[in-house]
């Protein structure tokens, strides 16, 4: 996975972060939507998001690696 630069992040939609209102967890493609599930996993457990954010990142996540 390439590092994603600073003009690429902001040229994303908010539609490609897994929390658009904050535009954290950028997903692009696939590679970082597996990244976004990850980090927000670490989050969690560290008490820095609520399962609810998780909740949404996983299912955003899910949806662009096809899982169910």
């Amino acid at each position: 996975m390439t590092r994603l630069l600073t003009h690429q992040r902001n040229a994303l939609p908010d539609s490609a972060f897994g929390l658009p209102e904050q535009r954290v967890y950028p997903m692009p493609d696939a590679s970082r939507a597996g990244n976004a599930k990850a980090r927000a996993a670490e989050e969690l457990h560290k008490g820095r998001l609520s399962a609810a954010d998780k909740a949404r990142i996983d299912s955003k996540a899910d949806d662009l690696l096809g899982e169910p």
